[in-house]
C-alpha cells in the first residue's frame, strides 16, 4: 500500500527497511538502557513512558492507511482471538516451568528476577496480595502489550516486511525484541552489584524470540495486532500470576 508514511516523514524515509532500522535504534537503545537504570534505582516510572511512546509511532508516523497497512484494523479471524489467549499463558507457563526446573527459586530464575520488580512485602495479607496482583496485571496487560505490538509487530514488522518479506521480517523484529528483553534479565542487578548470566540470559533471549514467532503467528492468523497483543497480554498475565502466587 502506498503512502504509509506521513507526508512530512517522506521527505526523509520511505517506508523500508532502513525506517525500520531507523525505528529500533530511536527507541529499543533508550529503552535498554532506561530498563537497565531502572533494576538499578529500583524507579520504574520512565518504562511506561516508553511504552506510551512505542504505542504513538504509528500515529506519529503513518497516514490512517498506513497504520491499517500494518494490522491496526478489526479481526478477521474472531476464533482465533481465543485461541491467541490461551497461547500465551501456556507459554508463560512453559517459561515457569523451565526457571523452576533449571533455577529453582534462585536468581537465575527469570521469573524471580522480574519480580524483584514488583516489591512484594513477604508478609503480606492474602486481601492485600490480591490487590497488587490485579494492579500489576491490569497494567501488565495494557501498557507493553500494546507499546510492544504495535511497535514490533507493527510498524517494524511491516517497514522490514516491505522490503525484505514477511518471514525475514519475522526474525528481525523477534530478534530486536528478544534482545530488548536482556535488559529485563540476562543482565542483573543484585546485592549492588551487576552481573551477566551467561546461559540463563540465552535462554530466557531465545525463549522472548519464540515467544515473538507466536505474537507474529497470532498476528497473521486474525489479520490483525489485534491477536497478537491479546497473546501478549495473556502471557504477561500468566507471568505476573506466577510470580504472585507461584514464586512467592
Amino acid at each position: 500500500m502506498e503512502n504509509e508514511l506521513k507526508p512530512l516523514w517522506r521527505t526523509f524515509f520511505s517506508f523500508n527497511w532502513k525506517f525500520g532500522l531507523f525505528l529500533i535504534l530511536i527507541i529499543c537503545i533508550p529503552r535498554f538502557l532506561l530498563v537497565l537504570n531502572a533494576n538499578e534505582m529500583a524507579n520504574y516510572r520512565y518504562i511506561g513512558l516508553i511504552m506510551l511512546v512505542s504505542a504513538v509511532a504509528p500515529f506519529i508516523f503513518l497516514t490512517n492507511n498506513g497504520r491499517k497497512a500494518i494490522g491496526m484494523k478489526k479481526s478477521a479471524g474472531k476464533s482465533w482471538l481465543w485461541f491467541a489467549f490461551l497461547l500465551g499463558f501456556f507459554l508463560s507457563a512453559i517459561l515457569y516451568v523451565a526457571g523452576v526446573m533449571l533455577y529453582g527459586h534462585s536468581i537465575e530464575n527469570w521469573y524471580i528476577y522480574i519480580g524483584k520488580s514488583y516489591n512484594i512485602p513477604n508478609r503480606i495479607k492474602e486481601n492485600d496480595k490480591l490487590v497488587m496482583f490485579l494492579i500489576m496485571a491490569f497494567t501488565g496487560m495494557v501498557f507493553s502489550p500494546f507499546g510492544e505490538e504495535l511497535f514490533f509487530r507493527g510498524i517494524v514488522h511491516s517497514s522490514f516486511a516491505k522490503s525484505l518479506g514477511n518471514f525475514k521480517a519475522s526474525l528481525i523484529d523477534s530478534s530486536a525484541f528478544a534482545l530488548t528483553h536482556l535488559s529485563h534479565f540476562g543482565l542483573i542487578f543484585f546485592n549492588e552489584k551487576w552481573s551477566f548470566l551467561p546461559l540463563p540470559a540465552l535462554i530466557w533471549v531465545s525463549g522472548m524470540f519464540v515467544v515473538s514467532l507466536i505474537f507474529n503467528l497470532c498476528r497473521r492468523k486474525t489479520g490483525s495486532l489485534l491477536g497478537a497483543i491479546i497473546c501478549h497480554a495473556a502471557f504477561n498475565l500468566g507471568m505476573i500470576y506466577t510470580i504472585f502466587y507461584l514464586l512467592n
